[in-house]
């Protein structure tokens, strides 16, 4: 056992072959994949109350490792077992660690001549952990720092789950401001906060629902007339990504924000965002007053708000944290990881800025026992072309969400897209399923030979995605041919051919769910 997982085990707990038996978390077929994702995307959305609803069901059918804390809201801890069907059902009904173990020497055999491909750049890496035992079983150039791109959302989902937990929601208060006919509009860094009508018993703090009970509040002091403030100091440092000013893949980030500042609050991925964030909320606030029948006097303009012990007039909370998870990392949210990066930063009473974060996802990464040599994140999202994990880090990180010791993390893993089915793997994988093929999966499907596409993997492959210019990366979850939880991250940099790394990355991870690898 290696001397990282060693440090880990010693935090979570010793783990007999009873214990181990309850660490594979989610296990598909690619006929799961097709009921249970198929739901996912057309019945119930890809958010339910916090969870995947289909999995949630599932989850609740079985027997628990654990009761959970006992309170109002706490998280359930994580099910036995997700039991794969059709292919995946283990013989004889064996536990996990009774499975047979790949190796090393079936792993090479498999992947090795798939990662020397060509599509894949100038530098890859690879890792593939076993999360029932903790071991690396496969890796080549599994310790170098990598380009994350978007996969960094994995560390920074890992992070803020860890230091806030999967139930904890965001506020965003309207306090007194120096006098009683000064209100302030307080951001406590919902991106999520929305501006739009909603429904639902969880649904994304509303703007609208908060001018109604400030409103409410205001009548109730015989107040009918207010000069609105706004205070988004709970951020510091830049707001512009390094990206760039105006970039369409996120908004400037700040503490205060509607509808994560987009132009058309209606628009999805990338799209026009506004220049000032917390005056455009503020603004959209102040209409919302005056429809409650609230005179707004002047423009609004930035202020603080009353001290933290104060009783607020109004509060909204956002959706659970493992809601925003789960959304930052089906739909690559950039805005959202942003934001959580920043939480676990106030958490840990480090500056909420671009560094502060960094240092503080890093620091709990590196408390839970996990291998941060080499790491380097000065961002959330993984739009910063510095950022730099290791391979085996990534995986270490699905492992450690995968551990029925943390159930707090498991929207890590339920908030990974699914192969063909979900989010930015909804149309990959998909020519395995009789769909339509983009070229993607056209580039996959155009060599011959055992491994060399992507066959069997749609619904079974669960993984985050990552591009930026020459660079290509995947990690996920996977169960091999027999049920094995298996864990991996696949990098490339260098690479010259987005559609064709993509697809390169793809065979690796289809090769990897059809393979025992012994």
């Amino acid at each position: 056992m290696r001397a990282g997982w060693v440090r880990w085990a010693g935090r979570v707990g010793s783990l007999g072959p009873a214990g181990r038996g309850t660490w594979r978390v989610v296990g598909w077929s690619a006929a799961t994949g097709l009921a249970l994702a198929g739901v996912v995307v057309t019945a119930a959305g890809p958010w339910e109350g916090g969870q995947r609803a289909a999995e949630r069901r599932a989850a609740a059918d079985l027997p628990h490792h654990r009761q959970g804390r006992g309170q109002e809201g706490a998280t359930r801890a994580a099910p036995r077992v997700l039991t794969p069907v059709g292919a995946r059902q283990a013989p004889g009904g064996k536990g996990a660690s009774e499975l047979p173990l790949p190796t090393a020497k079936g792993m090479r055999r498999a992947l090795g001549p798939l990662l020397d491909s060509p599509d894949l750049g100038t530098r890859r890496s690879l890792a593939v952990v076993d999360t029932t035992t903790g071991e690396l079983v496969y890796g080549v150039r599994a310790k170098a720092p990598a380009t994350p791109a978007s996969t960094m959302k994995i560390a920074t989902a890992v992070a803020a789950l860890t230091v806030l937990g999967a139930d904890h929601r965001i506020p965003t208060v309207v306090t007194t401001g120096s006098s009683a006919r000064e209100i302030v509009l307080v951001g406590g860094g919902d991106p999520t906060l929305t501006a739009l009508s909603t429904a639902g018993s969880d649904r994304p703090a509303s703007l609208r629902e908060l001018a109604g009970s400030t409103a409410a509040a205001l009548r109730d002091r015989g107040v009918r007339s207010v000069r609105l403030r706004y205070d988004a100091t709970a951020y510091s440092g830049p707001r512009h990504h390094p990206i760039g000013r105006g970039n369409e893949n996120i908004a400037p980030v700040t503490a205060l924000m509607v509808d994560e500042g987009r132009v058309d609050p209606r628009s999805t991925r990338h799209a026009p965002r506004v220049a000032d964030p917390a005056r455009d909320a503020a603004e959209a606030f102040a209409d919302l007053l005056r429809e409650e029948g609230v005179a707004v006097r002047g423009k609004p303009s930035p202020g603080r708000g009353a001290k933290a012990s104060d009783a607020p007039l109004a509060e909204v909370r956002s959706q659970p944290l493992g809601t925003m998870v789960e959304r930052a990392l089906t739909t690559s949210d950039n805005d959202i990881a942003e934001a959580l990066a920043r939480q676990t930063a106030l958490a840990r009473n480090e500056p909420a800025s671009f560094a502060g974060a960094g240092r503080a996802v890093t620091s709990v990464l590196e408390e839970a026992g996990l291998d941060v040599g080499g790491a380097r994140i000065r961002d959330g999202s993984g739009l910063d072309r510095e950022d730099e994990l290791s391979a085996e880090l990534l995986a270490d990180l699905l492992a450690l969400a995968a551990s029925p010791e943390h159930p707090q993390l498991r929207s890590a893993l339920t908030g990974l897209p699914v192969a063909g089915f979900t989010g930015t793997l909804e149309h990959r994988y998909t020519a395995d399923r009789g769909g339509d093929a983009d070229g993607a999966d056209r580039a996959a499907e155009d060599t011959t030979g055992p491994g060399r596409s992507v066959s069997g993997a749609a619904g079974l492959v669960r993984a985050k995605t990552g591009t930026l210019t020459g660079v290509n990366t995947l990690a996920g979850t996977t169960v091999d041919a027999d049920g094995r939880l298996l864990a991996f991250a696949f990098t490339a940099s260098g690479t010259s051919d987005p559609d064709r790394a993509t697809a390169a990355l793809d065979r690796l991870a289809a090769a990897l769910a059809r393979c025992g690898c012994r």
